[in-house]
């Protein structure tokens, strides 16, 4: 787990405080959406299916900044559609890093070097640059060509500024270990991103391309044979180990996706980002009119191939911080990973 040592501490912290109050349900990290709007047509997502009406809209800086605020989590990401589209997506970053959110700001990286003078290099900021293979494979994924160099130059100019930059990868079933650690390398080696994370694709409803999401034998399988013979200690993966061995199956966990919580234009999001069974105005009636007990693997038919980190990474943190052992081994793959990320 490549978490910088700044944001181990004010999470470690905050999950301290949590349990002090005798919270069982808390927000974590929000997933928010100021814009549903994107200048790609990936067929792995959904947000752009939305009505050109709602595709238009706007959040208003003091909503999405309020609405973190509301949850309490000390981390932020902020996705869409395309954050950088946001006319003041650069303000939202900015009221929310002065309040010592740690942000991490989602982008195709289309518009990333033409913006990026917008923003400034913080230990509170980092760019999440969506990268799903390697050029080929990637430009497949997003159905556009060009799109991998693009996003290539965008980190290296990101690096050179001084900017943290971290990747989110996401594998399908069209996917195979060899090209799992082929971008990864690239990734951790050539581009020298900070942080990488990585996800199983989950087949929600919304979108439009429901044949290549992985099940969760699939995902097992698949992240088993690529995260063998040291790869997973040798690549700077912003996870915890025990979701890692959640992915290859070597535990199991429950859902508590109320821990990422999903903001958009329509409020709060029931029961998560890849879900959408209604919507509710503040963080506290999620929490309280949501039924959680009906949700995860096992309960919700819609539920069970899902793996994904909004509803089971806060899961394995929670578990870290609970037990010494295991944050004594997060602790010892942070710092054998090939390159520590310590923010100064």
């Amino acid at each position: 787990m490549a978490m910088p040592l700044r944001q181990t501490i004010k999470v470690a912290r905050y999950l301290f405080e949590q349990k002090l109050r005798r919270r069982d349900k808390f927000a974590l990290l929000v997933e928010l959406e100021p814009l549903f709007a994107c200048n790609l047509k990936c067929e792995g997502c959904g947000k752009i299916q939305h009505p050109a009406g709602v595709l238009k809209q706007r959040m208003p800086v003091a909503q999405a900044v309020g609405a973190v605020l509301e949850s309490g989590a000390p981390m932020v990401s902020i996705a869409g559609g395309e954050p950088l589209m946001h006319p003041q997506i650069d303000e939202i970053v900015r009221q929310l890093v002065a309040k010592k959110k740690f942000v991490f700001l989602c982008t195709n990286a289309l518009l990333m070097r033409k913006k990026m003078d917008k923003f400034k290099p913080s230990p509170y900021f980092a760019w999440a640059v969506h990268i799903d293979g390697l050029r080929e494979r990637h430009d497949e994924s997003v159905a556009k060509e060009g799109v991998f160099d693009e996003a290539v130059e965008a980190i290296k100019e990101a690096k050179r500024r001084g900017f943290r930059v971290t990747t989110n990868s996401t594998f399908f079933n069209t996917d195979t270990p060899q090209t799992v650690i082929e971008v990864l390398n690239y990734l951790n080696d050539d581009l020298n991103v900070d942080e990488m994370m990585l996800s199983p694709a989950y087949a929600y409803e919304k979108a439009p391309d429901q044949e290549h999401f992985l099940g969760v034998q699939q995902t097992r399988e698949l992240f088993k044979k690529a995260f063998a013979g040291g790869n997973r200690r040798h690549w700077r993966l912003n996870q915890s180990p025990l979701f890692l061995d959640f992915l290859e199956g070597k535990v199991d966990f429950p859902c508590t996706a109320w821990a990422i919580p999903s903001y958009s234009l329509f409020g709060w999001q029931k029961p998560c980002y890849l879900m959408s069974d209604g919507y509710v105005q503040t963080y506290q009636q999620l929490l309280e009119e949501t039924d959680w007990d009906a949700y995860g693997r096992g309960k919700d038919p819609r539920c069970a191939n899902c793996m994904a980190h909004c509803g089971y990474e806060p899961t394995a943190v929670m578990a870290t911080m609970g037990s010494l052992k295991e944050s004594l081994r997060a602790a010892r793959e942070t710092l054998g990973n090939g390159k520590p990320q310590v923010t100064p």
